[in-house]
Protein backbone atom coordinates (compact mmCIF):
# COMPACT_ATOMS: atom_id res chain seq x y z
CA UNK A 1 0.00 0.00 0.00
CA UNK A 2 1.45 3.58 -1.33
CA UNK A 3 2.10 5.99 1.31
CA UNK A 4 -1.03 7.70 -0.04
CA UNK A 5 -3.28 5.39 0.23
CA UNK A 6 -2.30 4.06 3.47
CA UNK A 7 -2.70 8.10 4.77
CA UNK A 8 -6.35 8.35 3.18
CA UNK A 9 -7.27 5.00 5.07
CA UNK A 10 -5.92 5.97 8.66
CA UNK A 11 -8.07 9.43 8.38
CA UNK A 12 -10.81 7.61 6.77
CA UNK A 13 -11.01 4.75 9.53
CA UNK A 14 -10.18 7.83 12.31
CA UNK A 15 -13.23 10.36 11.30
CA UNK A 16 -15.80 7.65 11.08
CA UNK A 17 -14.73 5.98 14.21
CA UNK A 18 -15.45 9.29 15.97
CA UNK A 19 -18.31 10.50 13.99
CA UNK A 20 -19.84 7.11 15.98
CA UNK A 21 -18.69 7.99 19.02
CA UNK A 22 -20.26 11.39 18.72
CA UNK A 23 -23.36 9.61 17.77
CA UNK A 24 -23.58 7.78 20.83
CA UNK A 25 -22.47 10.50 23.47
CA UNK A 26 -19.11 12.26 25.01
CA UNK A 27 -18.04 14.50 27.74
CA UNK A 28 -14.87 16.83 27.24
CA UNK A 29 -12.10 17.00 29.06
CA UNK A 30 -10.38 20.72 29.14
CA UNK A 31 -6.87 20.94 28.42
CA UNK A 32 -5.73 24.85 28.25
CA UNK A 33 -8.90 26.70 27.92
CA UNK A 34 -12.96 26.45 27.68
CA UNK A 35 -12.32 26.09 24.02
CA UNK A 36 -9.37 23.54 24.49
CA UNK A 37 -10.86 20.31 24.57
CA UNK A 38 -10.48 16.68 24.19
CA UNK A 39 -12.83 13.48 24.43
CA UNK A 40 -12.82 9.89 24.26
CA UNK A 41 -13.43 9.57 21.05
CA UNK A 42 -9.82 12.36 20.08
CA UNK A 43 -8.58 9.50 22.02
CA UNK A 44 -9.65 6.38 20.47
CA UNK A 45 -8.90 7.37 16.89
CA UNK A 46 -5.78 8.33 17.84
CA UNK A 47 -5.28 4.83 18.92
CA UNK A 48 -6.77 2.96 16.15
CA UNK A 49 -4.28 5.08 13.78
CA UNK A 50 -1.48 4.20 16.12
CA UNK A 51 -2.35 0.43 16.02
CA UNK A 52 -2.63 0.68 12.26
CA UNK A 53 0.89 2.40 12.12
CA UNK A 54 2.43 -0.39 14.24
CA UNK A 55 1.45 -2.82 11.44
CA UNK A 56 1.68 -0.92 8.67
CA UNK A 57 4.90 1.22 9.09
CA UNK A 58 6.54 -0.19 12.49
CA UNK A 59 9.98 1.43 11.49
CA UNK A 60 8.42 5.21 10.98
CA UNK A 61 8.17 7.66 13.79
CA UNK A 62 4.56 8.79 15.24
CA UNK A 63 3.75 11.80 16.83
CA UNK A 64 0.11 12.01 18.03
CA UNK A 65 -1.85 15.00 19.11
CA UNK A 66 -2.89 12.85 21.90
CA UNK A 67 0.17 11.75 23.21
CA UNK A 68 0.85 8.96 20.59
CA UNK A 69 4.91 8.88 20.19
CA UNK A 70 7.48 6.75 18.53
CA UNK A 71 10.96 6.55 18.04
CA UNK A 72 11.58 5.39 14.64
CA UNK A 73 14.49 4.42 12.40
CA UNK A 74 13.52 5.19 8.65
CA UNK A 75 13.85 8.93 9.31
CA UNK A 76 10.05 9.14 8.11
CA UNK A 77 7.30 10.40 10.81
CA UNK A 78 3.59 10.75 11.01
CA UNK A 79 2.12 13.23 12.37
CA UNK A 80 -1.40 12.42 13.71
CA UNK A 81 -4.68 14.61 14.22
CA UNK A 82 -7.64 12.32 15.18
CA UNK A 83 -10.29 14.97 15.38
CA UNK A 84 -9.10 18.88 14.42
CA UNK A 85 -11.94 20.91 15.14
CA UNK A 86 -12.55 19.15 18.81
CA UNK A 87 -15.36 22.04 20.00
CA UNK A 88 -17.14 22.40 16.62
CA UNK A 89 -16.96 18.57 16.88
CA UNK A 90 -18.08 18.66 20.44
CA UNK A 91 -20.67 21.13 19.69
CA UNK A 92 -22.70 19.00 16.70
CA UNK A 93 -21.11 21.23 14.19
CA UNK A 94 -20.15 19.72 10.81
CA UNK A 95 -16.93 21.43 10.80
CA UNK A 96 -14.21 19.19 11.86
CA UNK A 97 -11.86 16.27 10.33
CA UNK A 98 -9.60 13.76 10.67
CA UNK A 99 -6.14 14.64 9.43
CA UNK A 100 -2.04 13.34 9.17
CA UNK A 101 0.72 13.80 7.57
CA UNK A 102 4.12 12.33 7.18
CA UNK A 103 7.10 14.26 6.98
CA UNK A 104 10.93 13.39 6.55
CA UNK A 105 13.90 15.61 6.67
CA UNK A 106 13.06 17.20 3.60
CA UNK A 107 9.79 18.02 4.49
CA UNK A 108 6.20 16.71 3.78
CA UNK A 109 6.01 13.47 2.02
CA UNK A 110 2.08 13.46 1.88
CA UNK A 111 -0.89 15.15 3.69
CA UNK A 112 -4.70 13.58 4.04
CA UNK A 113 -7.48 15.43 5.63
CA UNK A 114 -11.42 13.67 5.68
CA UNK A 115 -14.19 15.90 6.97
CA UNK A 116 -17.20 12.74 7.61
CA UNK A 117 -19.94 14.86 7.61
CA UNK A 118 -19.41 16.14 4.26
CA UNK A 119 -17.84 12.75 3.21
CA UNK A 120 -14.95 14.58 1.32
CA UNK A 121 -11.65 13.17 1.33
CA UNK A 122 -8.37 15.66 0.30
CA UNK A 123 -4.56 14.41 0.03
CA UNK A 124 -1.33 15.63 -1.86
CA UNK A 125 2.11 15.64 -1.26
CA UNK A 126 5.47 15.75 -2.64
CA UNK A 127 5.21 14.21 -6.13
CA UNK A 128 1.45 14.04 -5.58
CA UNK A 129 -1.08 16.75 -7.06
CA UNK A 130 -3.87 16.90 -4.43
CA UNK A 131 -6.79 15.35 -5.09
CA UNK A 132 -10.41 15.94 -3.05
CA UNK A 133 -12.57 12.57 -3.94
CA UNK A 134 -9.76 11.07 -6.10
CA UNK A 135 -10.52 13.90 -8.56
CA UNK A 136 -7.70 16.55 -9.34
CA UNK A 137 -8.73 19.93 -7.74
CA UNK A 138 -7.65 23.59 -10.36
CA UNK A 139 -3.94 24.44 -9.86
CA UNK A 140 -4.21 27.83 -7.42
CA UNK A 141 -4.08 31.07 -8.98
CA UNK A 142 -2.62 34.59 -8.12
CA UNK A 143 -5.81 36.47 -6.89
CA UNK A 144 -4.66 39.49 -4.33
CA UNK A 145 -5.54 39.32 -0.49
CA UNK A 146 -8.13 42.35 -1.22
CA UNK A 147 -10.18 39.65 -3.36
CA UNK A 148 -10.48 36.86 -1.40
CA UNK A 149 -11.26 35.50 2.20
CA UNK A 150 -8.90 35.00 4.91
CA UNK A 151 -9.34 32.07 7.45
CA UNK A 152 -7.48 31.95 10.93
CA UNK A 153 -8.12 31.66 14.74
CA UNK A 154 -6.61 33.60 17.53
CA UNK A 155 -8.05 32.78 20.66
CA UNK A 156 -9.60 35.88 22.08
CA UNK A 157 -7.14 36.15 25.34
CA UNK A 158 -3.90 36.52 22.85
CA UNK A 159 -5.47 39.62 21.29
CA UNK A 160 -4.14 41.00 24.69
CA UNK A 161 -0.77 40.84 23.65
CA UNK A 162 -0.03 43.90 21.07
CA UNK A 163 2.63 41.46 19.32
CA UNK A 164 -0.04 38.77 18.28
CA UNK A 165 -3.37 41.75 18.04
CA UNK A 166 -1.49 44.43 16.04
CA UNK A 167 -0.16 41.50 13.29
CA UNK A 168 -3.59 39.91 13.50
CA UNK A 169 -5.72 43.33 12.74
CA UNK A 170 -2.78 44.23 9.99
CA UNK A 171 -3.40 41.28 7.96
CA UNK A 172 -7.33 41.17 8.18
CA UNK A 173 -7.72 44.55 7.33
CA UNK A 174 -6.02 43.73 4.10
CA UNK A 175 -8.75 40.88 3.05
CA UNK A 176 -12.07 40.72 1.58
CA UNK A 177 -13.50 39.16 4.24
CA UNK A 178 -12.53 36.89 7.32
CA UNK A 179 -13.80 33.34 8.13
CA UNK A 180 -12.78 31.89 11.63
CA UNK A 181 -14.36 27.94 10.99
CA UNK A 182 -12.45 26.61 14.06
CA UNK A 183 -10.27 24.17 12.73
CA UNK A 184 -7.14 24.77 10.69
CA UNK A 185 -6.56 21.78 8.50
CA UNK A 186 -10.59 21.81 7.05
CA UNK A 187 -9.28 25.49 6.68
CA UNK A 188 -6.20 24.43 4.86
CA UNK A 189 -7.82 21.89 2.87
CA UNK A 190 -10.44 24.90 1.69
CA UNK A 191 -7.51 26.74 0.68
CA UNK A 192 -6.19 23.63 -0.97
CA UNK A 193 -9.49 23.31 -2.99
CA UNK A 194 -9.66 27.25 -4.18
CA UNK A 195 -12.69 27.53 -1.14
CA UNK A 196 -10.73 29.74 1.29
CA UNK A 197 -8.16 32.28 0.00
CA UNK A 198 -5.43 32.21 2.21
CA UNK A 199 -4.86 31.15 5.87
CA UNK A 200 -2.63 32.84 8.33
CA UNK A 201 -2.23 31.88 12.42
CA UNK A 202 0.30 32.00 14.71
CA UNK A 203 1.77 29.24 16.98
CA UNK A 204 0.51 26.52 14.88
CA UNK A 205 1.31 23.03 16.52
CA UNK A 206 2.58 20.71 13.76
CA UNK A 207 -0.45 18.20 13.58
CA UNK A 208 -2.47 21.42 12.75
CA UNK A 209 0.42 22.77 9.83
CA UNK A 210 1.82 19.61 8.41
CA UNK A 211 -1.73 17.43 6.39
CA UNK A 212 -3.22 20.78 5.04
CA UNK A 213 0.52 22.44 3.93
CA UNK A 214 0.97 19.25 2.17
CA UNK A 215 -2.14 19.94 0.26
CA UNK A 216 -1.60 23.59 -0.32
CA UNK A 217 2.00 22.75 -1.52
CA UNK A 218 0.42 20.03 -3.88
CA UNK A 219 -1.78 22.57 -5.23
CA UNK A 220 0.34 25.02 -6.16
CA UNK A 221 0.20 27.33 -3.36
CA UNK A 222 2.30 28.65 -0.97
CA UNK A 223 3.10 27.85 2.12
CA UNK A 224 5.37 30.24 4.56
CA UNK A 225 6.23 29.96 8.49
CA UNK A 226 7.79 33.14 9.73
CA UNK A 227 8.99 34.38 12.59
CA UNK A 228 7.71 37.90 13.57
CA UNK A 229 7.49 39.87 17.36
CA UNK A 230 8.52 36.79 18.94
CA UNK A 231 5.79 34.51 17.44
CA UNK A 232 5.44 32.19 14.88
CA UNK A 233 3.13 33.08 12.19
CA UNK A 234 1.93 30.14 9.32
CA UNK A 235 0.71 31.37 5.96
CA UNK A 236 -0.74 29.33 3.09
CA UNK A 237 -2.62 30.02 0.29
CA UNK A 238 -2.22 30.81 -3.66
CA UNK A 239 0.72 33.10 -3.89
CA UNK A 240 0.24 36.51 -4.88
CA UNK A 241 -2.22 36.75 -1.67
CA UNK A 242 0.44 35.27 0.80
CA UNK A 243 3.18 37.59 -1.01
CA UNK A 244 0.95 40.49 0.42
CA UNK A 245 -0.33 39.26 3.46
CA UNK A 246 3.22 38.75 4.55
CA UNK A 247 4.22 41.98 3.87
CA UNK A 248 1.59 43.21 5.95
CA UNK A 249 2.28 41.13 8.85
CA UNK A 250 6.31 41.76 8.59
CA UNK A 251 5.40 45.70 8.09
CA UNK A 252 2.65 45.61 11.54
Amino acid sequence: MTDASLAVRLVTDAGSLAARMRAEGLEAEFKTSISDVVTAADRAAEDLVGAALRDERPDDGVLGEEGAAAEGTTGRRWVIDPVDGTYNFLSGLSYWCSAIALDDADGVIVGAVHQPITGETWVGGRDLPTTLDGAPVAPLVDRPLAEVSLATYVHPTTLDDPDVAEPWHAIVAGAATLRVLGSGSCDLAGVAGGRVGVWAQHSTAEWDWLPGKALVDAAGGRTEVVEHRGHRWHVAGNRQAVAELLDLLLAS
